[in-house]
């Protein structure tokens, strides 16, 4: 019975005797008192019976009457039990936990201090590896996160920023270069933002095909480049940029190599260097868009492909509907590290089947030729070039060892047999000493030598180190000897930046003799090869060589909207082509600033650089092992 359910029961009895009284005021007085009495014994003897109800069956009844009767609140009666030995305990007790409270509010000081040195994005950067920690805590090793994506323990790999250089001449044209990059990207946000490419004359966006309707070319292809060079706030309105406007589901058809060394080398590389998960989703989500490409019936995939229904086609004037050896041979680092972060395998199993396919085939001299039939597995046209549709295929079997942490021993072999291959067949000197690499087309040799094939030099020089029989000298050699012919072709050209193409025949050294072949639209593999051997020698020539370039530029190509190729290199003055492209931010001023910088930003032993020259970190042997199957170094 509850304190509720009496209340009635009381004010009825109380009810009954006062209605009593008064009914007995008419009797005798004598009789009226001994009734009245007994009524009054009978209702106190029920008050009494209900109090020790109380304390013995209502919930907290002790408390409730030791606050009525005692006037303690239920706090005091639940904290004075006990002894006074009792009480020395909990006074002991307050004082450690005033102790700890000292202790915590002091390392909260020293962490804020901390914090307060720190750059604006590593401190969100550590708020967001905390909440991955947490989220990874959360979810127990091998969870997915929202997107049903492995959780990532992200490590940042060493020398994603670097330190100014310690020579004043050094330090002062470093920061030139920064300020050529602030130039050319602030031009294109102004006059482009959001397109693909700016054109710097007319001071208006423009897109190359090559992209469909995907956007923001230039933003992605120079992500990398603004971490690099610390230009954080402009990284960051990138990243927004990324996070709410790339877009990949367009109905539009796309190449499905410049998307994947530009948007996917792009967008990995941001991640590795910024740690920021949107990087990872995006460049996961575009791989995914790109696989439908490998179904042929030889699973080497086609050059063009329709995002939105998957279906593909090679270029038509490529050899009767062949692949490109460039285009397809240029997957593999890009495609190793999207099966490392989304956890499926079938990136890599794409780009190792391409290997397959070629070790069945027979090289002619031990070269590739450049086309191969996607649907019959056999060689195209043999035309072979280190330039133009060859490039890039040699530069990644190098990569593919070197970014395996010098595992892969198949990538290694295939790419020194390739090398001794173009040295035999290909390589030539001419009759002023200069060192080039000729063209072969259906076994004869073209004595020309592309723009494109001067990246050579730095691939030959990063894989003299592990050259077979010691060859590691003979190798530098050739890479020094490349290096210098490319040289002469920009310093043989009016403007002194190189022409497109240039011969070695007609009595003409390192001169391009075809209209077609002298124009220059800002491409970086001569300064990419000036990086490398600056690395591996220190030879002073090759950051005055840069330098040289770095005048030229800026006296030719900079125009009121940014930076633009020209048409011929032999003219007095320049005749504009309109357009900045985005490996100009990519890759030209990230190998002209690497140059200028300390051999411990980005260094070789950590990364490797993609074609675009967007670096990827070296997949360390440690990160195979099976108890460390998500962790990145």
């Amino acid at each position: 019975m509850t304190t509720s359910t009496l209340e009635p029961f009381l004010m009825t009895t109380l009810y009954y005797v006062i209605s009593l009284r008064s009914l007995r005021k008419s009797s005798s007085p004598t009789s009226f008192r001994l009734t009245e009495k007994f009524i009054l014994l009978l209702v106190f003897s029920a008050f009494i019976t209900l109090c020790f109800g109380a304390i013995f069956f209502l919930p907290d009844s002790s408390k409730l009457l030791s606050g009525v009767f005692f006037h303690s609140s239920a706090v005091e009666t639940n904290t004075r039990k006990g002894t006074d030995s009792d009480s020395n305990i909990a006074v002991g007790t307050d004082e450690k936990i005033l102790a700890k409270i000292r202790k915590d509010h002091e390392k909260a000081l020293v962490e804020a201090k901390d914090t307060l040195q720190k750059r604006p994005d590593e401190i969100k950067q550590d708020i967001q590896n905390e909440k991955d920690k947490v989220l990874k805590e959360g979810l127990g090793k091998g969870g997915k996160d929202d997107d049903n994506l492995p959780v990532i323990e992200y490590v940042r790999p060493p020398g994603a920023t670097g330190h100014e250089p310690s020579d004043p001449e050094t330090k002062e044209r470093r920061e030139k270069i920064k300020e050529m990059m602030k130039f050319a990207w602030d031009s294109y946000k102004r006059y482009a933002w959001g397109s693909n490419e700016l054109r710097p004359v007319s001071m208006q966006g423009h897109s190359s095909n090559l992209f469909g309707s995907i956007k923001g070319a230039t933003i992605v292809d120079a992500l990398d480049t603004l971490y690099v060079m610390e230009m954080y706030e402009d990284f960051e309105m990138a990243t927004e940029w990324v996070e709410k406007n790339l877009d990949f589901n367009v109905n539009a058809e796309v190449s499905v190599f410049e998307v994947n060394i530009r948007f996917v080398g792009g967008l990995l590389s941001a991640y590795y260097l910024s740690g920021k998960e949107v990087f990872r989703k995006k460049a996961i989500q575009l791989g995914e868009k790109l696989l439908p490409a490998f179904k042929t019936p030889t699973g080497i995939p086609w050059a063009l492909l329709n995002l939105k229904s998957g279906i593909g086609r090679n270029w038509p004037w490529a050899s009767g509907g062949s692949s490109i050896l460039a285009e397809y041979g240029t997957l593999h680092l890009e495609f190793m590290h999207l099966s490392k972060l989304s956890g499926n395998p079938a990136f890599a199993e794409k780009v190792m089947n391409i290997r397959k396919v070629l070790n069945r085939l027979d090289k002619p001299q031990g070269l590739y030729p450049n086309y191969l039939n996607p649907n019959s597995g056999q060689w195209g046209q043999h035309h072979v070039s280190v330039g133009g549709l060859g490039d890039s295929f040699y530069e990644y079997l190098l990569k593919a060892w070197l970014m395996s942490d010098k595992t892969d021993e198949e990538g290694k072999k295939l790419y020194y047999d390739a090398l001794q291959a173009i040295e035999t067949s290909l390589m030539r000197k001419s009759s002023g000493g200069l060192t080039y690499i000729a063209e072969w087309k259906g076994g004869l040799l073209e004595h020309k030598m592309g723009h494109l094939t001067c990246f050579a030099g730095g691939m030959i020089a990063l894989g003299a180190d592990g050259a077979p029989e010691d060859k590691t000298g003979h190798q530098m050699e050739q890479a020094a000897e490349i290096a210098r012919t490319c040289h002469e072709s920009y310093a043989r050209t009016t403007l002194k930046l190189g022409p497109e193409g240039f011969r070695f025949d007609g009595g003409v050294e390192a001169i391009a003799t075809r209209q077609n072949e002298k124009y220059f639209i800002l491409r970086p593999e001569v300064i990419e090869t000036y990086m490398y051997m600056w690395r591996f020698t220190h030879d002073p020539k090759y950051r005055e060589w840069g330098w040289e370039a770095v005048q030229a530029l800026e006296k030719h190509c900079r125009v009121e909207g940014g930076y633009s190729g020209v048409r011929d290199v032999y003219a007095t003055s320049p005749n504009h082509d309109d357009v900045q492209q985005s490996f100009y931010l990519a890759e030209t001023l990230k190998y002209l600033f690497l140059l200028f910088s300390d051999d411990d930003h980005l260094p070789f032993e950590h990364w490797v650089f993609n074609t675009e020259a967007h670096p990827l970190p070296v997949i360390k042997k440690e990160m195979t092992d099976t108890d460390k199957p998500n962790q990145l170094e």
